[in-house]
């Protein structure tokens, strides 16, 4: 790690996230990465909010790099950081939250922020930007309480906040000053036609109103206009444009204009700074679409590589996207100017308007409304200049007059590989047609996790989709057979029997030889591999770290806020006063905000920073009660016979007993266990993963429960005498869960699936029992306490110590 150059980036946004995820294919081992984020969140796709807010995507299906991503290339991010400080001299950055880092090379991504019009009372309760989760969220609680919503800006944001509105079930009404909606893109019958769409989906319209104040008292009652009139608001969402984030940079001596000034690479007037992004300002012009930032942040990536590559000379924009379920696309000039001509094609019964603009033999815009299929193309010979003379009427309507139309089908087949479908990603028709024909893709999904099309605006969907049909023909958009993930056709046992047929050593080489679409797989993938290679050779795989979930490898579990809760293992639930007095002193040392009870009879400090872990770890002296991973969790217990009187077996012994005998188990799933010393069942064992219930002369043995989301009752597999067969019993039972279920998978789960039937014919045989359990104890033996890695391992330690003291300058 000494010999690694530290980058450090302020931002954790699309443009400089991708920036680096080019970077690490470069140029994977130059660079030591921190990230400062000042969202509580990993990176995700800022676009898709409005989706969200629509009610079509979950918060979690918008992240574009999850918090494994940043664990799996060793980049140490803040989440719910704000940079205050830069050090241009010591070349040095603090955060408010008292976090620091030293950097060779400093990347600003900060983004953009919502223009908020300074009208009195725009700091009243219930006036919001649209830009971030936290913008959603205040709408979606806004929904439940009140149920007039005002939008000002009638542009692409502010259209899509205002469906999003009326899917919560708001009344919406759209304020623009301006008398055509989407002005910036669409001509004035484009902009016609798509107000009486959106009009008859139930929003309302103010045209031509500028916004003069916001009254209420506390929170917004209504927004007045210059010329007296007034509507009703308990919600107002300003989204009339967005502002470079620059006082940041202002105030460390970079160049400032609109955006941060920057050169054809990114560069700042300030050595070893660069910014890419909304951020930045690059020949006067600051971007707001994701695609040229895109395009900015691949040529940063090969400047700090040191591959030779062109500088970065500006975008052509475009707009696809589909507005409140009306597609629209909008590219260069789209008003006539002297010099230029105009074609025009409008259908009012269909809903379609098309219209080109010509300057000298070459087309310069574009305007389409309810028919997009020829965006693509369109753009492509805007971007190459090339003349159009005795095409324009084809280019307009799709065919040339007195002849057939064109089928769809056609048109695509006639595009030329090199033009680009996804512009966001910057994916072609030949990578697409590659993905189809060469990589088996099947659905557009399969094709988004090949090379990422339709994987940010989605306004590309309906060209993969023709692609799809020309290309895969009958395949297409089948229900092919699934595999684990996007990365492999192979489910989970034709994983299994390939890893036993060619053993490989490594999950790279496991990849290789089952022939993975992606070479390096997934988070979804990577995991599960080592699980099973692990599982099939426990006394020789090596465990990858790099291929387990950061709270694995963290040995703690992340929290919303970017830090982190500690769970020491409490065997059974029964402790000491020293080891209380312990976990106490060392709450206090680190300055634990929070220490709770769970459910399982533990302790669970939370608010933990992640530079701590070491030291926590190591003045505890306990071992990890693993809350974190796919292991055995807890071993919940009531006091038996030990102290009640209603107790018929020692539970405390047994759950001890059992917690220790297992408690380094690796599995498919997380198990949790739990011993009741009477059928009054205090512990909940009918409810656990395997649950132990004391009966008069000896002990019943349950097993598939679920306390979790879906409630499942454990099934009784069968009664025995002996402490010694519980544990057996138990052992059998769990390796052949390991054996058998798929990575991922609950035992109430799996228990359904096989049949309680299949598990008992499996264990009655005694001698198919105890090598079943023998092969449990071989692969325990060959597992050290791995929360001991995070003290010992010198390498991890140093990179946890990096976050909380600087490194000397090189």
């Amino acid at each position: 790690m000494a010999d690694k150059k530290k980058l450090v980036m302020i931002g954790n946004g699309m443009a400089g996230v991708r920036a680096l995820e080019h970077l690490l294919k470069l140029a994977p081992d130059l660079y030591e990465i921190t990230i400062f984020g000042a969202e509580p969140y990993p990176n995700y796709n800022r676009i898709m909010l409005s989706s969200v807010l629509a009610g079509g995507t979950e918060l979690k299906d918008i992240v574009i790099n999850d918090w494994d991503w940043y664990s799996e290339n060793r980049i140490a991010l803040h989440v719910g950081h704000t940079v205050s400080r830069i050090d241009t001299e010591a070349r040095m950055v603090y955060s408010d939250q008292g976090a620091e880092a030293v950097y060779d090379t400093l990347i600003m991504a900060t983004g953009s922020r919502p223009f908020m019009l300074p009208l009195p009372g725009a700091d009243k309760e219930g006036v919001i930007g649209f830009r971030d989760i936290a913008d959603c969220e205040t709408m979606f609680e806004a929904s439940r309480s009140y149920k007039n919503a005002v939008v000002i800006g009638g542009g692409l944001l502010g259209l899509e906040a205002a469906r999003g509105l009326l899917n919560l079930g708001m009344n919406v009404s759209v304020v623009h000053i301006s008398p055509n909606l989407m002005n910036r893109q669409l001509d004035e019958p484009a902009s016609k036609m798509l107000q009486k769409e959106l009009e008859a989906q139930g929003m309302k319209f103010l045209l031509r109103k500028q916004s003069e104040l916001i009254y209420g008292k506390k929170r917004v009652k209504g927004l007045r206009f210059t010329d007296g009139s007034e509507v009703e608001a308990d919600l107002i969402v300003m989204a009339v444009g967005i502002k470079p984030n620059v006082s940041l940079a202002k105030s460390a001596g970079l160049a400032v204009g609109r955006g941060i000034v920057v050169n054809d690479y990114m560069e700042t007037n300030v050595p070893n700074v660069y910014a890419v992004g909304e951020c930045a300002e690059h020949r006067g012009i600051a971007y707001g679409l994701v695609a040229p930032l895109y395009d900015q942040g691949a040529v940063l990536a090969k400047r700090l590589a040191g591959v030779d590559t062109a500088g970065y000379e500006g975008s052509m924009t475009s707009t696809k996207l589909k507005v409140s379920g009306v597609d629209v696309f909008s590219a260069g000039q789209y008003e006539e100017t002297p010099g230029t001509r105009a074609l025009r094609y409008q259908d009012e019964l269909e809903g379609v308007y098309k219209k080109i603009v010509i300057e000298n033999d070459r087309l310069v815009g574009a305007v389409l409304f309810g028919d997009t299929s020829d965006g693509a193309s369109l753009f492509s010979i805007m971007k190459k200049g090339e003349s159009i003379k005795g095409k324009e009427k084809e280019l307009l309507l799709g065919f040339a007059p007195g002849g057939a139309a064109a089928s769809p089908a056609s048109r695509l087949e006639s595009m030329a590989d090199d033009e680009i479908v996804c512009g966001c990603n910057g994916v072609s028709k030949g990578a697409i047609k590659d993905a189809i024909e060469t990589k088996g893709c099947a659905t557009v999904g399969e094709i988004k996790a090949c090379n990422k099309a339709t994987g940010s605006c989605g306004g590309c969907k309906p060209l993969v989709e023709g692609l799809l049909s020309l290309y895969a023909g009958e395949r297409a958009g089948e229900a092919v057979k699934e595999g684990i993930c996007g990365c492999t056709s192979l489910d989970r046992d034709e994983i299994v029997a390939g890893l036993r047929r060619l053993e490989p050593a490594t999950i790279k080489e496991a990849m290789l030889a089952l022939d993975w679409k992606q070479p390096e797989g997934c988070t979804k993938c990577r995991p599960s591999l080592n699980y099973y290679m692990g599982m099939l050779w426990p006394e020789r795989y090596k465990d990858e770290k790099e291929s387990r979930f950061t709270n694995e490898r963290y040995h703690a579990n992340i929290q919303k806020d970017g830090t982190y809760s500690v769970v020491p293992r409490i065997y059974g639930g029964v402790t000491t006063p020293s080891e209380l007095k312990k976990i106490a002193e060392v709450a206090e040392k680190y300055d634990v905000p929070l220490v709770k009870f769970t459910g399982g009879q533990r302790l669970d400090l939370f608010g933990v920073k992640k530079e701590d872990l070491p030291g926590m770890w190591e003045d505890l002296d306990m071992p990890s009660g693993h809350a974190y991973g796919k292991m055995l969790r807890t071993v919940k217990t009531c006091v038996g016979n030990t102290f009640c009187r209603f107790g018929t077996q020692d539970a405390i012994g047994m759950g001890i007993r059992l917690e220790k005998e297992f408690e380094r188990m690796n599995a498919p799933a997380k198990v949790k266990f739990a011993v009741s010393g009477c059928p009054r069942n205090c512990a909940e064992a009918t409810i656990k993963d395997y649950g132990i219930v004391a009966i008069d002369g000896g002990w019943e043995l349950h097993v598939g429960g679920n306390g979790g989301v879906h409630v499942r009752a454990t099934d009784l597999l069968c009664v025995v005498k002996t402490e010694d067969e519980v544990v057996e019993w138990g052992g059998a039972f769990l390796q052949y869960y390991r054996e058998n279920a798929t990575w991922g998978e609950r035992t109430s789960v799996w228990v359904e699936r096989v049949g309680l039937d299949a598990i008992k014919a499996a264990l009655d045989d005694p001698a198919e029992r105890k090598a079943l359990h023998g092969r449990m104890k071989t692969a325990l033996s060959y597992i050290k306490d791995p929360w001991k890695e995070i003290i010992e391992d010198k390498e991890l330690r140093k990179n946890f110590e990096a976050l909380a003291v600087p490194a000397p300058l090189n």
